[in-house]
């Protein structure tokens, strides 16, 4: 007796294919899609920059607040205002030479 061989039907395989493509797209779309895994990683990597970048203009922004308290009228720091008034306005005393 020979064994026969039943075929798998038409609607198996039409099966199979949707399940396997469906597989393939939600795979693709996890590791590659706009909220996959590659872009988390790339939104991370930005977070990371923009907190560097927001640290060092927060201590920017330190620096001109001490700066512009000492140059208020309620704290005058003499020597920054007589460096701010040399930097900025090219004075000198009459005492200084000037080298260029």
């Amino acid at each position: 007796m020979a064994s026969i061989r039943k075929r798998p039907s038409i609607a198996v395989l039409i099966y199979t294919a949707i399940i396997v493509t469906l597989g393939g797209y939600f795979t693709f779309a996890s590791v590659q899609g706009e909220y996959g895994l590659f872009r988390r990683i790339q939104i991370e990597a930005e977070l990371e920059d923009l907190q560097a970048k927001s640290a060092i203009l927060a201590a920017d922004l330190e620096v001109m607040r001490n700066k512009t308290l000492r140059m208020s009228d309620g704290y005058l720091d003499l020597d920054l205002l007589d460096e701010q008034a040399r930097d900025v306005l090219g004075y000198v005393r009459a005492d200084e030479l000037v080298i260029r």
